[in-house]
């Protein structure tokens, strides 16, 4: 195979893989990201810093640093990185994992559990998986007999 139909077989495959929908919704996630960390750190530098320097008797916070032999440590600055890490944690945990969480439950997609009962075949109680025969019924059960509930 010739080097320029390597090239044109690689182009083709990354522009599949760059116009495929995970790429692109990756994409636009971590622009949406950058843009909400910026909002955040604005909100955290103008807001959370002054009322965190009142209570602290400090003017301004996120000017806070020490000095050894010619260095200069902001940890003001850390601090602020902080308080926005925990920020972003918080809003991210309160508006999108609380509330898919919630909306998974509703829907019965709780992948993270995985079924521990199913219906008798006999006569559809639902039973544990480990069971070998039916409480309710007696019915001796199959091997392979379940069908997880859902």
């Amino acid at each position: 195979m010739s080097a320029l139909k390597k090239s044109k077989s690689v182009l083709k495959e990354f522009r599949a893989f760059a116009l495929r929908a995970n790429a692109i919704d990756l994409a636009i996630g971590v622009t949406v990201g950058a843009a909400f960390t910026a909002v955040v750190t604005a909100l955290v530098q103008g807001l959370f810093t002054p009322v965190i320097s009142a209570l602290a008797g400090n003017a301004n916070f996120a000017s806070l640093a020490f000095h050894i032999n010619k260095s200069t440590f902001k940890y003001g600055e850390v601090i602020n990185a902080f308080i926005s890490l925990l920020v972003i944690a918080a809003v991210m945990f309160f508006l999108v994992v609380k509330p898919l969480n919630a909306l998974r439950r509703n829907l019965g997609f709780d992948a993270d559990e995985a079924p521990t009962k199913a219906k008798c075949p006999a006569c559809l109680t639902e039973i544990p998986l480990a069971a070998r025969r039916c409480a309710y019924c007696t019915e001796v059960l199959p091997e392979g007999w379940s069908t997880p509930q859902s």
